[in-house]
């Protein structure tokens, strides 16, 4: 698949907050800045992603819409570093229903559209949703971006490889109960993201609330990015 014309949005959150989201057997990544601050960095992240088959061919009609997502990073019970998604937006109704079944991901169908810009400073990007199926029905998100000047690939500090660079995902597969649900791996392999910084210019979300987190305050870190390829692995249990 292919990630495209993508916004990154991140705000921390007290460990604790976002440890009480997760599953047993998974642990929030705390990420520690210079001065020895401890926070775990949620993400909300809309972008364009194109789905192929193999031989790089995109899925006909089904293969191409906007997905936005509210994320987190975790690790495993061996510490293995992956992402948790609290939340995947999708315009694509066979896409919603494929990553629930098969992967266990808490996809939701919605009503999605971006307004494109160009991959160059100064150009400004809006994203848009509104939920579908299943419920909270009318969980909603717009923003709208401007795109900054290009970071160099070696200017990319470690803390923009803790929100970007992710080498996996871990999702939850229900069982009858919550004690028979099942924890999930897949390895996620990807290009470096060509990132760029990025000014939020204006933003109206739902989703972080239907997610089950507080309201983030303050400015998130912004970047935007042309994309990259990614490849998911199999699932297996963690």
């Amino acid at each position: 698949m292919w990630w495209e014309d993508l916004t990154f949005l991140h705000w921390p959150y007290e460990p604790a907050e976002v440890q009480a989201l997760l599953p047993e057997g998974l642990t929030a990544d705390v990420h520690r800045d210079a001065d020895g601050h401890e926070a775990v960095w949620v993400g909300l992240i809309p972008f364009l992603m194109r789905v192929g088959l193999p031989g790089g061919r995109v899925i006909p009609r089904v293969g191409v819409f906007p997905e936005t997502n509210v994320r987190t990073y975790v690790r495993g019970p061996d510490g293995t570093p992956g992402v948790w998604f609290c939340s995947l937006e999708a315009g694509g109704l066979p896409a919603t229903a494929t990553a629930r079944l098969t992967y266990g991901l808490p996809y939701y169908w919605a009503d999605m559209s971006i307004t494109r810009g160009a991959a160059e400073a100064g150009s400004e990007w809006g994203y848009d949703s509104v939920r579908r199926w299943p419920g909270p029905k009318g969980a909603h998100h717009r923003s709208r971006v401007r795109v900054g000047e290009v970071i160099a690939e070696e200017d990319v500090s470690d803390f923009e490889h803790y929100l970007t660079a992710r080498w996996g995902l871990f999702s939850r597969f229900p069982g009858r109960d919550a004690r028979r649900g099942r924890n999930l791996y897949a390895p996620v392999d990807h290009g470096r993201w060509p990132l760029r910084r990025a000014e939020l210019l204006d933003l109206d979300d739902g989703l972080m609330a239907a997610a089950g987190l507080s309201q983030p305050t303050g400015d998130p870190v912004v970047h935007w990015t042309t994309g990259t390829e990614v490849r998911i692995g199999r699932p297996r249990l963690a």
